[in-house]
């Protein structure tokens, strides 16, 4: 790789990436009759605050981690006002937080992503419902559904109904989302349950304003704290035999208490048409997508009013019976918009009207998508076919929709034909200069020499390594639980089984449902870790092994002091014997040590570090300090890549290897070579990946390295006068 070095005199400044929720934090401190402007998610954290919570805790994730993230940076203000804030290690530890709303009157909030936050929230959960609370609970779930989602397609609406837990699906207006969370408290209190509150991605980011009020000191918080804890009261355990009580107490009287509640504050909102043979039942979640639909129709204005009575369930369980019987009678027919499967609500609302004897057509997915997300096509083509049933006699036309779907259809087609076919999908991938990469090349080099092998991947940016060019991963089954999933596969095949998690997988659950069992049934196989100092792919958190002072750059093992706290010593702690630790840089060391972990004859568990920091956090720490040191005049070091086109044989194994996004393809200058030839494009961040993966694989000698200088020395403009003259006396006229 030829390494020439450019000077260059001039002075400019550049960006930064650096990531500031000031303004986030500013809008928290919004007092009575102020007005809010924002997002959601973030109207939900102004709302916690004006209810008087005590404590917030929770784990990061789409589409709720500014929730965490403003409260965690506003400490101060946090302090003043006497919460307490806490960024848990998973969702488990989160949702075990809420046992302090058991014994004692104060309000606590949790958040996390759903459904999979759920899932490992789970058994805390179950058991906090099972005694209920006297604080009111609220946890927040970023319900992580639909088109746009990053995790398996399930439902909240399941396990609030498993463990009766009261679930919300606020409209997606912050008006309305505040007022949720502040209710929210007060049902809980009201009924002695746990209230969860679901919202879709587009409700969490959705904009706008609300009139705030002033901030709530809790009663019981940091600042104000209790001389004794609360008198033992075994009622109040989640152990038998007083949990056979608390199943009747569910039913008898929390149910109750909380539909009596949901009723009086009226909670659901009722939305008057002027045909009243009609009616559309709608979570509260997709009403904006229902309001629009209902308004391309003609059929009612962009906030839903017009000419069908609409239901809006803000509270989607419990349901009340009473007011679905009241709200069908005398109707012809009832539409009900539920998203995902199975149909909870659509079927509840069924055997509701059977047992009051209300004889309304009821339909729901019969008509609309049995599963997947509710978008805008779906709705408008369900609504059409209920309206050509149920709006015979009403005078609704419904050819407005027909064309509409129509002119979708024709556009789809169109498009299709003017690019030669669907456009191909777009998956997501490892960010440019992301460390993982390299890590995959050199194993995809030693998957050459060693042949196939099982991988068990993980949650998180490592997944990206499914799709091309690497194609590595056999499951995916959980945060944190690759090496725990091919815990089986060495006992029926030869070859190790690898598997990959990052660090913060390892610290959420790794660590125990991993490499202690690994380490308990002398398992052999082989674990990569990739460190990169943070939970990247919700958001670069901090993990407890994340790096402290200035440069907040991951560190090399061998720097690791004893009792330092870091994965390697926790390893070492643990009983992991092989161990070793490499730059994920040096494809070719990487390669060398993953070689060595495969084809070792010790056995036992195998772990490789794969040290580099997160490449999106490296560049918002960097970029600020290149920005002041230029803007002082100090001089000021890049590093830039390329190909050289008279070099480059156009097979393009280098882009096979690496996968990365600034490594692409433009057309030769050589009339000689059909195939395009490799190009850097220019938002290379000079990592080095292309030219390390060329000298590992022994690829063409094509790749070259530029240090471009800005306020260069007086002897390197000199240096780079002399060299430029030369060259110049060296070439061809």
């Amino acid at each position: 790789m030829r390494r020439p070095v450019v000077a260059c005199p001039c002075r400019h400044t550049e960006t930064t990436l650096e990531r500031s929720f000031h303004k986030e934090i500013a809008s928290l401190r919004l007092g009575a009759g102020e007005v809010f402007h924002g997002e959601g998610i973030l109207a939900v954290t102004k709302a916690l605050l004006q209810s008087g919570v005590s404590y917030v805790g929770g784990y990061q994730g789409s589409p709720i981690s500014h929730l965490l993230d403003v409260m965690v940076q506003a400490k101060d203000d946090m302090a003043a006002l006497g919460v307490h804030v806490e960024a848990c290690t998973n969702e488990s530890s989160a949702a075990a937080m809420l046992g302090a709303s058991i014994m004692y009157p104060v309000r606590g909030a949790v958040t996390w992503k759903s459904i999979v936050g759920t899932n490992v929230a789970s058994d805390a959960l179950s058991n906090l419902a099972s005694p209920g609370v006297i604080g009111g609970a609220l946890i927040v779930v970023g319900e992580d559904y639909g088109e746009g989602a990053s995790v398996i397609q399930e439902r909240t609406h399941a396990f609030a109904m498993k463990s009766q837990l009261w679930l919300m699906d606020p409209r997606p207006d912050l008006p309305t989302i505040v007022h949720c969370v502040e209710q929210a408290f007060e049902l809980s209190e009201a009924s002695n349950t746990p209230v969860m509150l679901e919202l879709r991605i587009r409700a969490c980011h959705v904009q706008g304003s609300f009139v705030a009020r002033d901030n709530v000191s809790p009663r019981h918080g940091t600042h104000a704290l209790m001389a004794e804890p609360a008198a033992f009261d075994y009622e109040r355990l989640a152990h038998p035999p007083v949990t056979f009580g608390h199943e009747r107490q569910k039913l008898e009287k929390r149910m109750p208490a909380a539909r009596r509640f949901i009723a009086e504050r009226g909670l659901n909102e009722l939305v008057a048409g002027t045909r009243g043979t009609l009616g559309l039942i709608v979570q509260g979640g997709l009403f904006n997508t229902l309001a629009r639909s209902l308004q391309q129709l003609g059929l009612a204005d962009e906030a839903g009013h017009g000419d069908i009575p609409l239901l809006v369930l803000n509270v989607v369980y419990p349901l009340l019976p009473e007011q679905i019987a009241e709200f069908c009678r005398g109707k012809r027919s009832v539409l009900v918009v539920e998203e995902g499967q199975p149909d909870f609500i659509e079927q509840e609302i069924g055997a509701t009207l059977r047992r009051a004897g209300v004889t309304t057509a009821l339909h729901g997915k019969d008509l609309l998508a049995p599963a997947g997300e509710v978008t805008a096509e779906v709705l408008l083509s369900g609504l059409a076919r209920w309206l050509e049933d149920g709006g015979e006699g009403d005078g609704i036309d419904t050819g407005p929709a027909t064309r509409l779907l129509a002119e979708v259809k024709q556009t789809r087609e169109r498009a299709a034909a003017l690019l030669g076919g669907a456009l191909p999908g777009r998956p997501p991938n490892f960010c440019t200069g992301c460390p993982e990469r390299p890590v995959y090349s050199a194993l995809k080099l030693v998957q050459r020499e060693v042949g196939p092998m099982h991988v068990s991947t993980d949650i998180g940016c490592h997944s990206f390594a499914t799709f091309a060019p690497f194609g590595f991963g056999n499951s995916i089954l959980g945060y944190g639980m690759s090496l725990a999933s091919g815990a089986a596969v060495r006992s029926f095949q030869a070859r190790r089984p690898v598997a990959i998690m990052g660090d913060g997988g390892f610290w959420h659950n790794g660590l125990l449902s991993g490499v202690t069992s690994a380490l308990l049934n002398q398992g052999d196989g082989v674990l990569i870790i990739m460190k990169n100092g943070y939970t990247s792919a919700t958001g670069t958190q901090d993990v407890v092994s994340t790096p402290s002072g200035e440069s907040r750059r991951v560190a090399e093992a061998s720097s690791a002091t004893e009792g330092e706290l870091t994965i390697e010593n926790t390893l070492r702690g643990m009983g992991v014997r092989w161990l070793k630790t490499v730059h994920n840089y040096r494809v070719s060391e990487v390669r060398d040590v993953l070689r060595e972990a495969f084809t070792t004859g010790t056995g036992g568990l195998k772990v490789v570090i794969a040290d580099g920091e997160c490449q999106l956090e490296r560049q918002r720490r960097l970029k600020p300090l290149r920005a002041q040191a230029l803007k002082a005049g100090r001089r000021v070091q890049r590093t830039k890549y390329g190909v050289d086109d008279e070099t480059c044989t156009g097979d393009h194994s280098c882009i096979r290897l690496s996968g990365c996004p600034t490594l692409s393809v433009k057309p030769s200058r050589d009339p000689l070579k059909k195939d395009p030839v490799a190009h850097v494009e220019s938002g290379c961040v000079g990592c080095g990946l292309c030219g390390e993966v060329a000298q590992a694989a022994a690829l063409c000698p094509s790749f070259w390295r530029a240090d471009v200088i800005s306020n260069a020395t007086a002897w390197e403009r000199f240096r780079d006068r002399l060299r430029r003259m030369v060259i110049g006396w060296m070439a061809p006229a």
